[in-house]
């Protein structure tokens, strides 16, 4: 039954994906015969075509899609070049999986209230260093170009290309090479530069494609601080298909192919870019020069890393503060007093979408993880790595969701199956399982096989070696997997409110609901239970082992 397990992984990611994608098709060229549309037109590209604003929308999803890998990589690599082996790399390992559970939406709430007109740092420089005694009359959030949307992307997106090329780096080795490149007369992070990061690369093009595609399609940080007149391409798609008017679902599935086309484009203005690099980077290192400009990119790598957790940190205070604030006039630093008024108001709206939440996260992260150590145990067992088949996992991540969703929708709406908890979780289960997979997989992978050879002469069969010996020793791997798994499936807003049909509320969706207009405290409450819950996650999967092992050190070790 083991030797099913990873053909059931591939095609539970591939089938519905795929199936959308495709199905997604048909309604934008005109067929949906649920709609009448029993022919197929070019009528809802016409209508695309003529949509006021859609070039702008398409311009700023494209370079979002373009900009937010190109700076976040940059950050990444000459972070990597100038701090690897420090202290200060040391601490951002420990770091980076609880930066990744930062939700996108509370991330993109909480640096709204930082960088706003009268948000935090506003005030922290008022009025003494700005002279401003009322807000000053700048659009910064939202603002024409989606410049702060592009900034939150990028804040957002550098921990998880971090953690991608952390997980990469012991294929290569760096410290062996880098020394020999030494021994050559090259400074430290010129020798990085140029011998560990152009092989470093190629080992996370996908996650960078991911980001890409993340980029120039996300809905729920582009409702939040991207620009409104027009918005981005894939928010319009959302509101096409939210509209009371089913007629527009042809302009919405037309959208969502001209989405998929944006981010293509995106993928390959990429290559091109990758192309230029690559001829450039030959062209640096024909030169021979060890030195020169190891200093800035040493301060420049030092500088960029702590300058983001800095505006993660600051973010996180402005939620806390919001949360929790009194009356608070500009340009206070503080509000006049601390309430928890904001919080007993809502706590009976809070409870119906917090267990929702949990429900889904919970029941998502499970089967993910059943699923993945059935297929790890049978790779095992056979011996055989299915590297390359592996890609798929990244299929739900580099397909735009709005555009295989739109698909799968319009599929479970013909079979009656729409609008219920079990089509939610199936959603989330699509994204929580690469997640969920990747984090677990190189733990399993490396742990001593001769821990159930051992079992193995003492009588064990596989099934109780593998719950009494492969769990225990990889239960902190397991409850880190589970962290990350429940993370991402209580940041995901676009699967629980269009497979939901909007019946199904979860924190997220409520909070990114607020986002058009409610006070500042209300979305900061809600920004706040969203942020807690991965913390919470992360803090169980830290304390647990350390309380089951107590007396067992080395199995505490593992990870």
């Amino acid at each position: 039954m083991l030797r099913w397990a990873s053909h059931s992984l591939l095609i539970l990611l591939a089938v519905p994906i795929l199936l959308g994608t495709l199905i997604a098709i048909l309604p934008a060229f005109g067929y949906f015969p649920t709609l009448g549309g029993t022919e197929f037109s070019l009528d809802a590209w016409r209508e695309l075509v003529q949509v006021p604003g859609i070039k702008r929308s398409i311009q700023i999803s494209l370079l979002s899609g373009v900009l937010t890998p190109l700076i976040a990589l940059a950050l990444v690599f000459l972070y990597l070049a100038s701090a690897s082996g420090s202290k200060l790399d040391n601490w951002m390992r420990r770091l980076v999986s609880p930066l990744l559970s930062f939700p996108h939406a509370a991330a993109a709430f909480g640096l709204a209230f930082l960088i706003a007109p009268s948000g935090l740092l506003s005030r922290l420089i008022s009025p003494g260093l700005s002279g401003w005694e009322r807000p000053p009359d700048l659009l910064i959030i939202n603002d024409t170009w989606g410049l702060t949307l592009l900034f939150g992307l990028i804040v957002k997106e550098v921990p998880f290309l971090l953690l991608m090329s952390l997980a990469a780096l012991p294929q290569l080795q760096p410290s062996k090479h880098v020394e020999l490149a030494r021994s050559l007369g090259y400074r430290p992070t010129i020798a990085w530069l140029k011998v560990i990061a152009p092989n470093l690369y190629p080992l996370i093009r996908l996650p960078v494609a991911a980001v890409i595609v993340f980029a120039s399609a996300t809905v729920d940080v582009a409702l939040i601080l991207g620009p409104t007149l027009p918005p981005t391409l894939s928010v319009r798609v959302l509101t096409w298909f939210n509209d009371a008017d089913l007629n527009f679902r042809f302009l919405a599935a037309a959208g969502a192919i001209l989405q998929l086309g944006t981010s293509l484009l995106a993928i390959t203005i990429w290559l091109c870019l990758e192309k230029l690099c690559a001829v450039l980077w030959r062209f640096w290192v024909a030169t021979g020069d060890r030195g020169t400009g190891e200093r800035l990119v040493f301060f420049s790598g030092r500088g960029a890393m702590p300058i983001v957790l800095l505006v993660i940190t600051g973010s996180l205070v402005a939620l806390l503060v919001n949360a929790f604030a009194g009356p608070w006039r500009y340009p206070s630093v503080l509000p006049a007093s601390w309430t928890f008024l904001h919080w007993t108001n809502n706590f009976q709206n809070l409870l119906t979408p917090l267990l929702n939440t949990l429900l889904i996260s919970v029941g998502s992260t499970l089967s993910a993880l059943v699923l993945v150590l059935a297929t790890l145990e049978s790779e095992r067992q056979s011996g055989k790595l299915r590297a390359t088949a592996m890609w798929l996992l990244y299929l739900p991540l580099l397909v735009p969701q709005i555009v295989f969703l739109f698909g799968f929708i319009v599929l479970t709406e013909s079979m009656r199956w729409q609008g219920t908890m079990s089509l939610v979780i199936f959603g989330h289960f699509l994204f929580v399982l690469p997640y969920v997979f990747l984090s677990l997989s190189e733990a399993y992978r490396q742990l001593d096989p001769r821990w159930s050879q051992v079992a193995s002469t003492l009588g064990a069969s596989p099934f109780k070696s593998f719950w009494r010996i492969r769990i225990p020793l990889l239960l902190a791997p397991c409850l880190t997997a589970i962290a990350i798994g429940m993370a991402i499936s209580i940041s995901l807003f676009l699967p629980t409110q269009l497979l939901g049909a909007g019946r199904i509320t979860t924190i997220t969706s409520e909070a990114v609901a607020l986002s058009s207009g409610a006070s500042r405290n209300l979305i900061a409450v809600w920004a706040v239970v969203q942020l807690s819950l991965p913390m919470l996650g992360f803090l169980a999967a830290l304390t647990v082992p350390r309380l089951l092992w107590r007396n067992r050190t080395g199995m505490r070790e593992i990870r």
